[in-house]
């Protein structure tokens, strides 16, 4: 999870994660879904598809990728935002 509210106006936050194949790809994506919809989050915006190697989820203030690990390395979002500090990391 990236601090992106003193890099760009678009979201506070932005967060990175990949799945290892399209499956797991649709089920991080759904579980996520699945778990604001309970909460009460308001509609998301979902572009691209786990066909893709890539998703991106967008809550306003929050902005969630999901990557395939060949499409993660291909757009290096973490070399891309550097300057952004990281709040939480998982390996």
């Amino acid at each position: 999870m990236l601090d992106m509210q003193k890099v760009t106006l678009l979201a506070d936050y932005y967060i990175l994660c990949d799945g290892t194949s399209n499956r797991q790809i649709d089920a991080i994506s759904d579980g996520l879904l699945e778990t604001l919809k309970k909460d009460g989050s308001q509609p998301a915006i979902v572009e691209g598809n786990a066909e893709s190697g890539w998703m991106l989820i967008d809550f306003g203030s929050v902005i969630v990728y999901i990557f395939s690990p060949e499409k993660r390395a291909y757009y290096q979002l973490e070399e891309l935002w550097n300057e952004a500090p990281t709040v939480v990391r998982m390996l």
